[in-house]
């Protein structure tokens, strides 16, 4: 099983990842839609309100995890060690990303688009589910 090859078709599918923080021993975990650009393994970027939560729980935490959720099937790729920080991007910078992934999300951005923060996550180890019999790691 070429697990590299799996890795990028996920990514590029999938478009929301459950993303895990932990503050204080309290886990909490949400939804968000995601941007990955495939010149840039290792990072995936996020927009934010700057008075959400979560925000406040990176502060304090800058550790995280995540999972992509899968549309159909099984296939996801997850995270445990992810770092996650403010992007030196805006949600400009990555407009074309974000609305080929998502398209919906140009009203957001035109509606709330200097509102939004853009967050990024780095990591280096990944975990790849294609089925239950098909799991693999891998680090890039």
């Amino acid at each position: 099983m070429d697990y590299e090859k799996e890795y990028g078709r996920i990514m590029s599918e999938q478009v929301e990842i459950a993303l895990a923080t932990c503050v204080d021993g309290e886990p909490n975990v949400r939804i968000v839609n995601f941007c990955y650009k495939e010149n840039m393994n290792g990072i995936i970027y996020f927009s934010t309100f700057g008075d959400n939560q979560k925000v406040e729980e990176f502060a304090k935490n800058a550790s995280v995890a995540f999972t992509t959720i899968p549309n159909e099937g099984n296939a996801h790729v997850r995270v445990k060690n992810g770092t996650v920080r403010k992007s030196n991007k805006t949600i400009y910078d990555l407009r074309e990303e974000f609305i080929k992934r998502i398209p919906d999300y140009a009203m957001t951005i035109e509606q709330a688009g200097e509102y939004l923060i853009v967050y990024e996550i780095e990591f280096h180890t990944i975990d790849v589910t294609i089925d239950f019999e098909n799991i693999g790691s891998m680090t890039i």
